[in-house]
């Protein structure tokens, strides 16, 4: 007898795609979306892989989608950002294979530098939307999600959010690595089709029409799509919702009718008419901007949203109640004082020196995204500025330009391993060609460690732990064209050569890199257990060993 199991959102998604007979997984690492394809690696049948960035992350699904083979994207919401532009003329040119992109959006921002609502960009690019509420809903709408991208000839996305992402519900039967494909995949090949799949001008005004057609037949069959529901309630009162905060809404308005939407682009329009009508109060309940409710008032529908509850900020049962104006929950759980504990570099973090020696540089300290962000707080408090993914080195360059000229300060930027592949890479180049002045600090740690130690193109190894080739750093600054005097490799655990290589390339002029290579000692405990460690520590030290003992590189 079969047993219902409980599975976080990230889990179900991926069993999801198993059952609906994916080909491919592939995406960045990025909280909350990154043990998708961690759980999606374990299925059999199935390739996986961690991609340099989200751009090339969808590319190569995309790729695979033409081929004749389902593809599963993922990343986190800010990822949609650098995935856009093919994203956009994806969606003109179609799809062979279905291709679902999960976009794993940040409410509060836990672990994010912004709070962005991704419906946003199923509006601007004309692309369907599912958005589950539970685990099973996520397990059961990545299959709708293929069949709707091969049905219409277009990507879809699924948009999650990290309540959704990293809390557990039960699926409604069990779940194993031997469940089998509920889907059998489309046979894999290529069907060339200039006209459809090259997006000359020419082709793609044709596609622009063609996408018109296709989102009128989408909006006709939205309306009957099992993943939008009527719940009948007996006060009046109407909510329209989806996601997570459907979830709440069951349990404060328990007596309300309620219109919940499991795909929320295109909306339902008659459905949603029809709701409106039959209710005599209507809400609109939705996490971050009001495009459901902005759409309804073009419609002429009225509506009570944001004139009601927050634009800013992940919703709960406590929000929901205080926005209605309704008394608290009767049983709330005891209070616990807890010290506040500020967050901060792993105790023993082998580049926390690192920023001791930037600090006393006095130079304009340019920082990126990941576990070194933490240097902006104290001890260190050597950090000006975080903007995105890659920032740092070019952020730094802007800052030259007037401070080099005009007030002669020295500007470093900080970057890690993985950060520096994602985005870092052509940075780099852009300070070379326009021979701009800085000291470039590439932090290696041998893992992506902010998102719970996923390899990257530095670190010797692939998804599943499998080895890789990795990036030679002297070869790289000589194809770049960085003289060998300005370029240092130093041991993370070297106290003394981390002072010194600081010290000596700070007090030249042009484009200097320093990487510093020292093991994350999380990673490092993780790849005992399975046996890498040896290997991996050995090839920290062959990085380590191809640029001389001493700290200056001439």
């Amino acid at each position: 007898m079969q047993t219902a199991r409980l599975l976080s959102g990230n889990e179900a998604i991926a069993h999801g795609a198993y059952e609906a007979g994916v080909r491919v997984g592939c995406g960045y690492p990025g909280t909350p979306s990154t043990e998708i394809l961690e759980w999606l690696d374990h299925y059999p049948g199935v390739y996986t892989e961690w991609s340099v960035n989200e751009k090339v992350a969808l590319e190569v699904g995309y790729g695979a989608a033409l081929a004749g083979g389902r593809a599963l994207v993922t990343m986190k919401h800010v990822g949609v950002n650098v995935a856009a532009d093919p994203l956009f003329t994806a969606v003109y040119a179609g799809v062979k294979a279905g291709l679902v992109v999960v976009t794993a959006d940040d409410p509060s921002m836990h672990s994010s530098q912004n709070e962005q609502d991704n419906r946003n960009y199923a509006v601007a690019a004309k692309m369907p939307m599912f958005e589950p509420s539970d685990s099973q809903e996520a397990r059961e709408q990545v299959g709708w999600a293929f069949d709707l991208s091969e049905e219409f000839d277009t990507p879809v996305f699924l948009r999650v959010t990290t309540r959704l992402s990293h809390s557990k519900s039960l699926l409604a039967d069990a779940v194993s690595l031997a469940s089998p494909r509920r889907t059998r995949p489309l046979a894999p090949g290529f069907d060339p089709d200039p006209a459809k799949y090259v997006m000359i001008p020419g082709h793609a005004r044709r596609r622009r029409e063609a996408l018109a057609a296709r989102w009128q037949r989408l909006t006709d069959a939205v309306e009957t799509h099992p993943a939008n529901r009527i719940e009948p309630g007996t006060s009046g009162v109407g909510v329209i919702t989806s996601g997570i905060p459907y979830t709440y809404v069951k349990e404060v308005m328990p007596d309300a009718a309620v219109l919940k939407l499991g795909i929320v682009h295109p909306l339902p329009r008659r459905m949603i008419e029809d709701f409106a009508a039959s209710v005599d109060t209507l809400y609109v309940v939705e996490e971050l901007d009001p495009v459901i409710e902005t759409q309804l008032r073009a419609w002429g529908i009225d509506c009570h949203g944001k004139d009601t509850f927050p634009a800013i900020g992940e919703f709960s049962p406590d929000v929901l109640r205080a926005s209605l104006g309704l008394a608290p929950a009767t049983t709330k759980a005891p209070a616990v004082d807890v010290a506040p504990r500020r967050p901060g570099l792993c105790t023993g973090c082998p580049h926390d020196h690192v920023f001791t020696e930037l600090r006393r540089t006095g130079m304009v300290i340019s920082g990126d995204i990941g576990c070194y962000s933490l240097g902006v707080l104290p001890p260190y408090s050597a950090m000006d500025t975080l903007l995105d993914m890659g920032a740092s080195l070019t952020m730094a360059q802007g800052m030259d330009v007037v401070l080099g000229h005009e007030g002669g300060q020295k500007v470093a930027a900080v970057i890690g391993d993985s950060t520096f592949a994602h985005s870092g890479l052509t940075g780099l180049l852009n300070a070379v060609w326009n021979k701009r002045d800085g000291l470039y600090v590439v932090l290696d740690n041998g893992t992506t460690a902010m998102t719970g130690m996923q390899p990257n193109p530095l670190s010797g190894l692939r998804i599943g732990r499998e080895e890789a080739p990795s990036v030679d750093y002297l070869l790289l600054a000589k194809a770049f064209n960085i003289p060998d005097a300005h370029v240092l490799l130093v041991d993370a655990y070297d106290a003394d050569a981390i002072s010194a290589g600081i010290a000596q390339l700070a007090g030249r002029d042009g484009v200097r890199l320093l990487v510093v290579v020292g093991l994350c000692l999380i990673e490092g405990r993780k790849l005992k257990k399975t046996g890498h460690l040896a290997d991996t520590k050995e090839h920290r030290r062959t990085m380590l060993t191809l640029t001389p003992k001493e700290p200056a590189h001439a």
